[in-house]
Parts: structure tokens; C-alpha cells; sequence
């Protein structure tokens, strides 16, 4: 029952349109008609400004964070803290939501901010190398996407630098394919010379 209510409670809460809400109700805008059409962070960052992408990436990664906490939560047994499993299902579950949104047809995000929650929940060492390698590669090309994608081919090199368990870096590599998988389109602008660049000031 622990579980079932983890996988449920975790894709609930990572439905949750953060940049769709923040767009109608503090801007008046929705996401999915202007930019590249997704509620996610960077396209709120080009189309509502930075402090609208900011507010986007903190709420989608608190979602990711508090999957994980769920699980933590809810998958203890008395004094035995939670297994691995526990964790991740509500971790895994908050990005499917987030992603495919019970709320927007299941469509969504590409899962890079949630995701950086629940890595900051499992493994924070590697979650604060993973980010300072997304933020590097952004600064010197501005291409968000690229970085995402390295980043998150980077998680389960990081789990296992970091002697993470088994579970973790299984975790890792599935969370990485699902990023390049949600970037495809991305990939194929890169490799044409179409993406776009990210203006770091915002609008």
C-alpha cells in the first residue's frame, strides 16, 4: 500500500504546471503558445523573463525533491528508514508527472529541474557536480539544451564516482536517456545550426 501510494503521490505532485501556472497567473501568458511551447524553465526564462524562469526551475525542482521526500516518508517502516526503491519510485514518479502531466493531457516538461531535485535528495555531492557542469556549458556555448543533455549523461558517472548503490546508477542512466529521448528535437536543431541561444539577462 506504501507504495502504491508513493507512485501515485509522486505523479501527482509532479504534474503540478508549474510554468503554465506561473504564466497565466502572474503573467497572463500560457507557455505552450509562444517560445518553443514548453512550460518548462528556459522557455519561461525567453518568453516571461528571468524571474519568471527562475521561480519556474525552483518550483519544478521542489517537485523533483519533494518526490523523493515522499517515498522517504511514506516507505519507512517504524524506526527502518525507507529503501532505496522507496526513494526512487517517488522521484522517478515526479518526473513521469511532470512530464506527462495529468493536467495538460499528459504533456509536459523535459524533466531537467525536477530531475536535479531528486538527485539533490539522493546524492547531493553529485547533484552539485552535475550542476556546475550544466552551468559551464551554458555559460560558453548558451545552449541550454546541450547542456542539459551532458549534464544528465554525466548523473550516473557522477553516482558511481561518488560509490553510490546499484540502484542509483541504474536510475541514472535511464534518467539520461529519457533527457537526450525528450530532447530529440532539440538534438536535431543543434545539428542543423537552428537552436536558439539563451539570453543569460533574460528578455
Amino acid at each position: 500500500m506504501s507504495y502504491l501510494f508513493i507512485l501515485l503521490a509522486g505523479y501527482i505532485l509532479g504534474s503540478l504546471p508549474s510554468g503554465l501556472i506561473i504564466g497565466k497567473l502572474f503573467f497572463n501568458t500560457d507557455l505552450r503558445e509562444y517560445g518553443s511551447h514548453n512550460i518548462g524553465a528556459t522557455n519561461a526564462w525567453r518568453v516571461l523573463g528571468k524571474k519568471a524562469g527562475f521561480s519556474v526551475f525552483i518550483l519544478d525542482f521542489f517537485k523533483g525533491a519533494a518526490g523523493v521526500f515522499i517515498g522517504m516518508y511514506a516507505g519507512a517502516n517504524g524506526m527502518e528508514p525507507a529503501s532505496a526503491y522507496a526513494l526512487l519510485l517517488g522521484g522517478i514518479m515526479a518526473i513521469i508527472g511532470h512530464s506527462c502531466s495529468l493536467f495538460l493531457f499528459f504533456k509536459g516538461g523535459k524533466g531537467v529541474a525536477t530531475g536535479l531535485g531528486v538527485i539533490t535528495m539522493l546524492m547531493p555531492q553529485a547533484a552539485l557536480c552535475v550542476f556546475l557542469l550544466w552551468f559551464i556549458v551554458v555559460l560558453f556555448t548558451r545552449y541550454v539544451s546541450l547542456a542539459s543533455m551532458i549534464a544528465a549523461v554525466s548523473v550516473p558517472l557522477q553516482a558511481y564516482y561518488w560509490n553510490k548503490p546499484w540502484q542509483y546508477i541504474i536510475f541514472g542512466i535511464l534518467a539520461a536517456a529519457f533527457v537526450v529521448y525528450r530532447h530529440r528535437e532539440n538534438i536535431h536543431r543543434l545539428v542543423n545550426g537552428d537552436e536558439s541561444k539563451i539570453n543569460l539577462n533574460g528578455r
